[in-house]
C-alpha cells in the first residue's frame, strides 16, 4: 500500500518502544532517520516499588488496604484473574471484578464500564485490559506476576496516575516466574530467541537491582537518568547490600 502511494505521509505513534523497535518501525514504514521524534519517558508521579512474591493475595490485600482509588491488578492467567478477584473481594469489603477474555463479552464490557465509571473500585484482569481506556485516575497497578518485557511493564503501570496526581505501581515476582519465561522462549522461532532472552535479562536486572528502579527502567528507553529519583521502593528505602 505505502509502495503504490508513496507521496502520502505515514504516522507511527506508540508509547512504549526501545531502539531496536524504533529502528524496526523506521526500516518497515520507510521513515528516515530524522523522521523520529522521540519525547521523554519518566512518570515522576508514579512511585516504583518491586517486591518478592511469597503469598499474592495477602500482599495485593495490603496494597488495596494502603491505595484508595481505582486500581488494575494484573494476574498471568484467566484462571488466576477469577482467584484472586474473588479473594481480593472478600478480604477487603472493596469492589473487585474480574476481566479476561473468558468472560462473555456482556460481562466483560459491563465489568470495564463501571471500573471507567468508577472512583474506587479495583479490576483484575490480564494484560489485554487497559488498550484504550482513557481512566486519568487510577491510583494503582499491580502485577501478580513478572510481565512480559521492561517494554510491556513500562505500558501496563502507565496506566496508573494519567491525571499527574500520585500513583504507585507495585510488582510481585517469584524465581518461578523467570523459570517459565525462559522456558517459553524455547517455543518461539529461533532468529527471536536472542532478542527475548535479552528482554528477560532486563527484567531480571529490574527486579534485582539495589539501585534506582526508575533510572533503570529510563536507561532501557536510552535516557541518562539521574542515579537516583526518590520516589522508587530502593530509593526510599534503601537495601543493604554486600560485596
Amino acid at each position: 500500500l505505502m509502495d503504490a502511494f508513496p507521496r502520502v505521509p505515514r504516522l507511527a505513534l506508540t508509547a512504549t518502544a526501545d531502539a531496536h523497535t524504533r529502528a524496526d518501525i523506521l526500516t518497515q514504514l520507510g521513515i528516515p532517520e530524522e523522521g523520529m521524534i522521540v519525547a521523554g519517558f519518566d512518570r515522576p508521579n508514579i512511585r516504583y516499588t518491586i517486591r518478592h512474591r511469597d503469598n499474592a493475595a495477602r500482599q495485593l490485600r495490603l496494597v488495596l488496604q494502603e491505595q484508595p482509588g481505582p486500581g488494575i491488578v494484573y494476574a498471568p492467567t484467566r484462571k488466576k484473574v477469577e482467584e484472586l478477584a474473588s479473594a481480593l473481594a472478600a478480604a477487603t469489603g472493596r469492589t473487585v471484578l474480574p476481566y479476561h477474555a473468558g468472560l462473555d463479552p456482556a460481562t466483560r464490557a459491563a465489568n470495564q464500564a463501571a471500573f471507567v465509571a468508577s472512583e474506587d473500585m479495583v479490576i483484575v484482569a490480564t494484560v489485554a485490559f487497559g488498550m484504550g481506556i482513557d481512566k486519568p485516575d487510577v491510583r494503582f497497578v499491580a502485577h501478580a506476576g513478572l510481565p512480559k518485557s521492561i517494554e510491556a511493564y513500562y505500558q501496563e503501570t502507565g496506566r496508573a496516575g494519567r491525571d499527574g496526581d500520585n500513583a504507585v505501581a507495585v510488582m510481585l515476582w517469584a524465581a518461578a516466574d523467570f523459570t517459565l519465561a525462559r522456558s517459553r522462549i524455547d517455543e518461539v522461532e529461533e532468529a527471536r530467541r536472542a532478542g527475548e532472552r535479552a528482554r528477560l535479562d532486563s527484567l531480571s536486572v529490574l527486579v534485582e537491582t539495589p539501585g534506582c528502579r526508575r533510572a533503570n527502567l529510563l536507561r532501557n528507553f536510552g535516557e541518562d537518568p539521574p542515579e537516583a529519583c526518590g520516589n522508587c521502593d530502593n530509593c526510599l528505602d534503601a537495601p543493604g547490600v554486600r560485596d
